[in-house]
């Protein structure tokens, strides 16, 4: 029976290893810097505390409007909130009246 023998050569030693270390090396890297990474994960954090306190304050202002709309339209109009919205968008006061701008 004729066998063959090979002489190890000492690149076959490092083969394996070397791959191994590109493979963890490719991953760690985008798992920090990739856009689903670390970095991006904190991105994403502040995002989403900025838009709730957006959506906070839009939320609020949408209540206060719906409120008006309500006083506007429920069958019985309120003459104040009519004179105060008439006044508004047409820019006028009486003569005897003080404007106080906020």
């Amino acid at each position: 029976m004729w066998t063959k023998h090979h002489r190890k050569r000492k690149l076959g030693r490092f083969a394996m290893p070397l791959i191994t270390v590109a493979f963890l090396s490719y991953f760690s890297y985008h798992s920090i810097h990739g856009d689903f990474g670390l970095r991006a994960t904190e991105v994403f954090d502040r995002q989403r505390v900025e838009r709730q306190a957006t959506l906070k304050e839009l939320t609020e202002k949408r209540q206060i409007l719906e409120k008006e709309v309500a006083l506007l339209s429920d069958g019985s109009m309120e003459r104040d909130m009519l004179d105060e919205k008439a006044r508004f968008g047409l820019n006028m006061s009486r003569a005897d009246e003080i404007v106080i701008f906020h």
